[in-house]
């Protein structure tokens, strides 16, 4: 995934050497690339850095045409559609295709919302998958610490759908709210975000304003 983004970037830049002017808007997609900290008012803060390349605007929908309006941005072949939020609004007149978005869009401070792959974690057990307890650490409880306990009923005769048991943990969309961008590097075109984001280093993460 490292070597894919890298020629995405290096593509992205030839198109920013042709181009006159980066559009500020309230989205843009980025690549996690590792949790560090930063010194801010004699105080540490843990952030997550999220390289943001210019992104290019590939689909720009009306509600006149389409229904609804969003935006469709691409990272290299990575792309991803945008709704307006009934809280946000983003001007769709004033975009058109092959416009790029930047890191500039964001000032220090903003609220925004990310959203990611959370990483692969294979089969686990309901302690690990759910936080379960385990059952009893008592004289007669062999190999019944980590067990999930009762499944059921006998009324039913069967497992009721929906109950938590073992089974594949990870690789779920995950979106946190409110995370503060702590600091902006425009010439790197890096985000720094208070806190940590869903994924692993190399993810694909979306962000948007919270406004």
């Amino acid at each position: 995934m490292s070597r894919t983004f890298e020629r995405s970037y290096a593509v992205v830049r030839e198109i920013v050497l042709h181009s006159e002017t980066i559009k500020k808007m309230s989205y843009i997609l980025g690549k996690k690339l590792k949790m560090t900290q930063i010194w801010k008012d004699g105080k540490v803060f843990p952030v997550t850095v999220v390289q943001a390349e210019p992104n290019k605007v590939s689909i720009v929908r009306t509600a006149e045409r389409d229904g609804y309006e969003a935006v469709q941005l691409t990272l290299g072949k990575k792309k991803r559609e945008f709704k307006n939020r009934p809280n946000q609004k983003v001007d769709i007149s004033t975009l058109k295709i092959d416009d790029l978005v930047g890191v500039d869009s964001f000032v220090e401070g903003d609220k925004v919302r990310v959203s990611g792959i959370t990483k692969g974690r294979g089969f686990q057990g309901v302690v690990k998958r759910y936080n379960f307890r385990g059952g009893p650490k008592t004289h007669g409880q062999k190999n019944r610490h980590r067990a999930p306990g009762s499944i059921g009923s006998t009324a039913f005769q069967r497992v009721v759908p929906g109950r938590r048991m073992a089974g594949h943990m990870g690789v779920d969309r995950v979106t946190i709210k409110n995370l503060v961008v702590a600091a902006i590097d425009k010439e790197n075109n890096l985000l720094f975000l208070k806190g940590a984001v869903p994924g692993g280093r190399g993810g694909l993460i979306e962000i948007s304003s919270s406004k």
